[in-house]
């Protein structure tokens, strides 16, 4: 996620170092762009928190499974 960031920083850097800067279009179809990949990071980040919270659970449920296992064993 950080690199994505990263990689949008230095096109908007290079963007506006360029001899000739983009026409207002083309710089307003950037921003877009770079809003989209911003929503979708987001995104992204929620749904991983999401999955470890779930992987956090089914884990739990593992090792509760385990000690009652040894314990009928007995």
């Amino acid at each position: 996620m950080k690199k994505l960031t990263l990689f949008c920083m230095l096109v908007l850097l290079a963007s506006s170092i360029g001899a000739q800067s983009p026409p207002p279009p083309e710089q307003k179809q950037i921003e877009v762009l770079i809003k989209a990949i911003q929503q979708q990071q987001t995104r992204i980040a929620e749904n991983q928190a999401k999955i470890e919270e779930k992987l956090a659970i089914v884990v739990e449920a593992a090792r509760v499974a385990r000690i009652y296992s040894i314990r009928g064993g007995r």
